[in-house]
């Protein structure tokens, strides 16, 4: 190889490509395509000639198959380039610790530390070179680490003839961490039957299952009239939004749940005396739990829409992604693959949930089925952000087991 996997992340994350909700346009960021223009340029010095950027800031590539066996489903490993919009990604200054001793990880003079009782994980890493932040930006192992991986990967596949496989279609999205991230997949041009996002933490873990989500907004319309004159007859819609999350229930908000809890998590609050917005996210892995969690809101809405008797409330509901469980049980071999690939490389595999989403969740349903695998992060989307070197080293192991069990299968 030219380059480790070490190599290559530092050099992604040195670049900002953070994401925008705010705008409309896909990719929402242009900077996001400065590393999918460095993405190209390396796929194509590594010998992969159709490596290119499409007009959304998609790069889509191909490590042709290598075996003579005409039945192995051509399968897509796919990873994001954007970073979290939670935290700034500007001005990325990794930390190496190299052979980490244990105890806790000071960030640089942030004052900002990396506790072991909060990450146990740590416990695991020692004598790994563990990367971290200085304390002052994202990381961006979400998802910089799979992209690292996967073209390691892809470069000991092409280079190492003697390793059998199939077609292999690589995939890198923008815009996964605002929910847009396979928004403009054209999943004809991939031509792929079955994909592996590599997005997850824990080295060894295969994730079958996430959330389901919707995004659920309320319009209040209060009443607006002079304050010099408004007894008795103002309704103040800050006032009535307020009391909304103020009545929210701690048992069923992000920081009351884990495990297979869902949540209503109030992300965004705006608006006058005479109207107001209230936007949430639902997250459940049932429907019926989506519903009911729907169903808590809007009455606690209307509950406190009764003491304002001249204001309105709308409930809109939209639709964000879908428990990928739902599509991977009718192909049990994606997951089984992937758990022998983790076996073989070294590791016991876990199966685990997903208390959150990734590109893989809208690929299901988009008729691409494609669970998750590790890629080695931990305490994504905040500056305690950290990988080991060892842990990417073992994603791209796993990378290659899988492509070969699947030609062995064929």
């Amino acid at each position: 190889m030219t380059d480790t996997v070490l190599d290559r992340f530092l050099r992604y994350v040195a670049i900002d490509t953070q994401s925008d909700g705010n705008s409309l346009t896909q990719p929402s960021t242009e900077k996001q395509k400065e590393l999918g223009r460095l993405l190209v340029d390396e796929l194509q010095a590594i010998g992969i000639a159709d490596a290119h950027l499409d007009e959304h800031g998609y790069v889509y590539a191909t490590v042709p198959a290598n075996t003579d066996k005409p039945d192995v489903p051509v399968i897509c490993f796919c990873a994001h380039m954007d970073t979290a919009p939670d935290f700034t990604g500007t001005d990325v200054r990794p930390k190496i610790i190299h052979n980490y001793a244990g105890g806790d990880i000071a960030l640089g003079n942030s004052g900002r530390v990396i506790r072991v009782a909060e990450h146990p994980e740590l416990n695991n890493q020692i004598g790994n070179d563990v990367i971290t932040t200085d304390g002052t930006t994202l990381l961006g192992a979400d998802d910089k680490a799979g992209l690292a991986e996967i073209i390691t990967a892809a470069e000991i596949l092409i280079r190492d003839t003697s390793i059998k496989h199939g077609t292999i279609r690589l995939l890198f999205t923008t815009d996964e961490e605002i929910g847009r991230g396979v928004d403009k997949v054209d999943l004809e041009k991939l031509g792929a039957r079955f994909a592996y996002t590599l997005d997850g933490e824990t080295a060894g873990t295969i994730e079958d299952e996430t959330f389901s989500a919707d995004a659920l907004t309320l319009e209040i319309t209060g009443v607006a009239i002079h304050p010099g004159f408004a007894r008795d007859r103002m309704e103040n819609a800050i006032k009535i939004a307020s009391a909304i999350v103020a009545r929210l229930p701690r048992e069923v908000s992000p920081e009351g749940t884990e495990g297979r809890d869902g949540f209503v998590h109030p992300v965004d609050i705006s608006g006058s005396m005479d109207s107001a917005t209230l936007q949430f996210i639902v997250r459940d892995f049932t429907e019926a739990g989506l519903a009911e969690k729907h169903g808590m809101v809007e009455t606690i809405a209307r509950e406190v829409l009764a003491d304002f008797p001249g204001s309105a409330l709308t409930a809109t509901r939209k639709q964000q992604y879908r428990n990928m469980k739902v599509v991977l049980d009718q192909y049990p071999e994606i997951v089984e693959n992937a758990v022998d690939a983790i076996r073989r490389a070294g590791m016991a595999p876990v199966r685990g949930s997903i208390r959150g989403g990734t590109d893989g969740s809208r690929l299901s349903f988009m008729g691409l089925p494609c669970p998750n695998i590790f890629a080695g992060g931990h305490a994504f989307h905040s500056p305690l952000e950290w990988i080991s070197r060892q842990d990417m080293e073992k994603a791209v192991a796993t990378v290659i087991e899988l492509a070969k069990i699947w030609e062995e299968r064929a």
